[in-house]
């Protein structure tokens, strides 16, 4: 077993034991700190637009150094004639996203952290990753206002205030799914966040094996116009 510079160390001694024919394998270890963290599959970040779900990410990536990928971390695409447009560009950003997240666990990478779906598809967490080891967090804020100037001096993305209230009272009072729990940001700063979400991670309870029905997509709320649910 080696990491880092070591690998291509033990890659030449397991080629010189092969001359010996004697045979061996090397195990590339990607970290080797901490050994004691707990080690999921995936990590799921979720909630309103300005809640935090990028800064978390960015900080549970420095702690666990698994993989981070949000959904709009795709290439560059056309939309074809014909077709819906908002509708078209979600499902291939979905798509893409669930087969690289998967690929990175084929390859065994740990505690790969995505999120910033459209909150209609987690819905589908439950379902598309099964006996899977993962846990969703979703982060709501009871404090309106905090969540408001967040998006107000951030700069870019969302500028509809209305559509901010509206996601944000829908999201935060649905039902949790499973494996799913929730953080409330309001009054913390990011690093209490982030202890807390560590917190979470290494010491809730996930099931690999659960009966799960989907909820009625009235629950959720979509920042795709034509799922007619904003």
């Amino acid at each position: 077993i080696a990491t880092g510079l070591m690998v291509n160390e033990a890659m030449q001694s397991a080629k010189c034991l092969k001359e010996d024919n004697i045979d061996c394998a090397v195990y590339n270890m990607h970290t080797i700190k901490p050994l004691d963290y707990k080690m999921l599959d995936f990590i799921f970040i979720i909630g309103p637009s300005g809640v935090g779900k990028t800064t978390l990410s960015k900080g549970l990536f420095e702690r666990y150094k698994g993989a981070f990928a949000e959904m709009s971390m795709v290439p560059e695409f056309g939309i074809p004639e014909g077709v819906d447009a908002g509708i078209f560009e979600e499902n291939v950003c979905w798509e893409c996203c669930v087969a690289q997240l998967k690929k990175f666990h084929e390859l065994g990478i740990k505690n790969v952290i995505s999120g910033d779906f459209d909150d209609l598809r987690t819905r589908e967490i439950p379902v598309v990753f099964k006996e899977y080891n993962y846990i969703t967090l979703k982060l709501v804020c009871s404090d309106y206002e905090q969540n408001y100037n967040q998006m107000k001096h951030r700069g870019d993305g969302l500028i509809d205030f209305e559509l901010l209230e509206k996601m944000t009272k829908k999201i935060g009072a649905r039902p949790l799914l499973v494996n799913e729990f929730a953080i409330d940001v309001a009054g913390k700063s990011p690093e209490e966040v982030l202890n807390e979400a560590i917190l979470l991670i290494d010491s809730a309870k996930t099931k690999l094996d659960y009966e799960y029905e989907i909820p009625p997509k009235e629950q959720f709320y979509s920042w795709v116009w034509s799922n007619g649910l904003r």
